[in-house]
């Protein structure tokens, strides 16, 4: 027929290529929206007793026992996974926040051991706690001392100041003000090396205390530790 059109002809291999890529690719979508519909789940059998009593059994998490314990058995009918009761919010949150309580006290009790390690290194016996004790206070007076000697001096500089200043007892005012600058000075020094005794003898406190607390603590470390029955 020279005068109608001729339609091109698809070689059988071709229509054949062409209907296996169709299919596998229909496949492929389908795998991917079922794998993304159904659940994960454990492979077994799921066995439980609902709140009715019944004891039922699937091959997949029985909703009727959603707020109950559910056994995955094997093929053998041996456990082989327990699967716990789905939750509600609030169940989570207090689920949550008793682990989050737990891992604090394990946290808490791994750094108490810790610093008893480090306590019985730095002290092996009471001898050595005594000494480093002593040094601790010694430390502390020396500076007080200090403290207390700038404390006399200027005692000394204002009764200096005092008996010129009696000169001027009938007007304090006609007083040098190099010598008012001087009692100034002087009082203001005072009121600085009394506080820093002060804080001094605060600090002695505190050293003796911190020492108290770890001698309480060391002596149940140097304790022998009791005998098990043999």
């Amino acid at each position: 027929m020279s005068g109608s059109m001729q339609l091109p002809l698809l070689k059988p291999r071709s229509l054949l290529l062409t209907g296996m890529l169709r299919g596998t690719l229909v496949l492929g979508l389908c795998s991917a929206t079922l794998a993304g519909a159904q659940p994960t789940v454990t492979q077994g059998i799921y066995t439980c007793t609902d709140a009715k009593g019944r004891k039922l059994t699937a091959d997949r998490p029985i909703p009727e026992c959603a707020d109950r314990e559910q056994k995955v058995l094997n093929p053998s009918g041996t456990v082989k996974a327990r699967v716990g009761p789905t939750l509600t919010a609030r169940e989570r949150a207090e689920q949550e926040a008793a682990q989050k309580a737990e891992q604090e006290e394990r946290a808490r009790l791994n750094e108490e051991r810790r610093r008893d390690r480090a306590l019985m290194t730095r002290y092996p016996n009471m001898a050595v706690h005594n000494i480093e004790r002593a040094k601790a206070l010694a430390q502390i007076g020396v500076v007080r001392q200090a403290a207390v000697n700038r404390v006399d001096e200027l005692v000394r500089q204002r009764a200096g100041i005092n008996t010129e200043m009696e000169f001027y007892a009938k007007d304090p005012s006609k007083a040098p003000p190099s010598l008012r600058r001087q009692i100034d000075e002087v009082t203001q020094s005072l009121a600085i090396q009394d506080r820093f005794i002060t804080e001094q003898d605060a600090e002695l406190k505190r050293v003796n205390a911190r020492f108290n607390d770890e001698l309480e603590r060391l002596k149940q470390l140097w304790a022998p530790a009791p005998k098990s029955p043999s």
